[in-house]
């Protein structure tokens, strides 16, 4: 991508610096029409929009996408093209980028492929990398890793990212990287009703000198001048049907930041209210991570859609699409991207979960041959069919003043337009008036 990828960045690092609330969400998600909605909000806003992918997702063997860095860098860079946004307005991210989809190996395979997939990050133009490599692997001692062995690892990590940057052309920017994760670790000492554990200051304090210690064990103190951001946990997260809203924990790792010149990132934030946003931006978490919530939108658009398809053609049912049956079907099929994270009491219980749950799991299955296609046939349907008003109404509310009629391409217009809701509320949050920069024109 475009070497101004990184101004963005410095921007917000820049204005939290000097004490104002700037912030850039991440859009974590590889769906095409999330990605196309990311990209016309910055059109209309004139910011930048910040792609990110997790080593689950895209890694030197696919991961669960099947795409390379390269070719999700590919990827990304023709859906901005094609809506028109340049490539200097996109910036590519890793995250949580270490050892994770190899762990069940053990740590003699799992290391050097983290350490080819970090690589292949930092070649493919991502200009922010979350270095993660928190997580035990098969043969390491029964529990948490050790603090220690984690920041090794870690520094492992950025001396082959280090590696790969330097095979950039001269002039080109150089990466920056984030360490640390939520801490303490996802799901280890808060259930779902009282919440995880916020990060205290002596465990982030912790965290960063025995991670720099790390790196200067390896020689990398001109990295670690790269080291923008840790990541914590500032007390929110979200499950099934629960959402844990930020209740200001950050402000008390706030000064410990600003200390220090680094700003925070933020993961699990979907489904917080605005409000929370700003104060998570307040509090100089300066990265704001989305992923499940913009697919729950698309999903919520397409059942949409499909509730209208029925009210339309329901003298011809046999030409309607049938897309949740395929989707429930698909999932029922292969559940094992949902199994382990849905609990029913019956099998009407774990139907619900899979269609309705805010983890959104379904975003695993767009991808099936038979989903496509359904979906596929759902937009044909549709396309160039006057959609009532009243019938918008009923169940897209939100969208009848901007997109009831018959427009073009009416049924990815209105599912773009259920993500770019999301996108808004993260873009106000993120650049709120008095900030020093403009939030531009909302939509719609």
């Amino acid at each position: 991508m475009s070497p101004r990828g990184p101004l963005a960045l410095a921007d917000v690092l820049d204005a939290q610096r000097q004490g104002r609330p700037l912030g850039i969400p991440s859009v974590c998600s590889a769906h095409p029409v999330v990605l196309r909605a990311a990209f016309e909000e910055a059109l209309e806003d004139g910011s930048c929009v910040l792609v990110e992918s997790t080593s689950n997702q895209v890694n030197s063997e696919g991961g669960y996408t099947g795409v390379t860095p390269v070719g999700f860098a590919r990827f990304v860079e023709g859906l901005a093209k094609e809506t028109g946004l340049p490539a200097g307005r996109v910036i590519l991210g890793g995250d949580h980028l270490g050892p994770h989809p190899w762990r069940a190996r053990g740590v003699s395979v799992a290391m050097p492929r983290a350490a080819e997939t970090v690589q292949q990050y930092v070649r493919a133009g991502c200009a922010k990398i979350h270095l993660d490599a928190s997580m035990a692997c098969a043969d390491d001692p029964h529990g948490p890793l050790a603090e220690r062995v984690a920041a090794a690892r870690t520094a492992e990590l950025a001396a082959a990212a280090e590696a790969a940057a330097a095979e950039r052309p001269a002039g080109a920017p150089l990466p920056l990287y984030v360490v640390g994760t939520e801490v303490p670790p996802p799901g280890g000492q808060a259930g779902e009703d009282s919440g995880p554990v916020p990060t205290l200051a002596a465990d982030a304090e912790r965290t960063l000198a025995l991670t720099r210690e790390a790196f200067a064990r390896r020689g990398l103190e001109r990295a670690w001048e790269r080291v923008v951001a840790l990541g914590v946990q500032p007390g929110v997260e979200f499950g099934d049907d629960v959402v844990l809203r930020y209740r200001g924990a950050g402000a008390e790792l706030a000064p410990f930041a600003a200390a220090r010149g680094l700003v925070y990132e933020a993961h699990s934030t979907d489904y917080q209210v605005e409000e929370a946003l700003r104060g998570l931006v307040r509090d100089r978490f300066a990265f704001l991570k989305v992923g499940p919530e913009l697919t729950f939108a698309f999903r919520e658009a397409v059942f949409a859609l499909e509730a209208m398809e029925g009210e339309l053609l329901s003298r011809t049912p046999d030409c309607l699409s049938g897309v949740r049956r395929t989707l429930d079907e698909a999932m029922r099929a292969d559940p094992r991207h949902w199994r382990d994270f849905y609990r029913g009491e019956d099998e009407d219980d774990l139907r619900l979960r899979r269609a309705f749950s805010l983890s959104d799991r379904v975003r695993y299955y767009w991808t099936s041959p038979k989903v496509r296609e359904a979906l596929g046939r759902l937009h044909a349907n549709l396309d160039g069919r006057r959609l009532p008003r009243g019938l918008v109404s009923q169940f897209l509310p939100d969208a009848v003043e901007a997109l009831a009629g018959s427009e073009p391409d009416l049924p990815e217009r209105l599912e773009r337009f259920r993500v770019r809701r999301v996108l808004a509320r993260y873009a106000r949050a993120c650049r709120p008036v008095g900030a020093g920069v403009s939030a531009g024109r909302r939509f719609p």
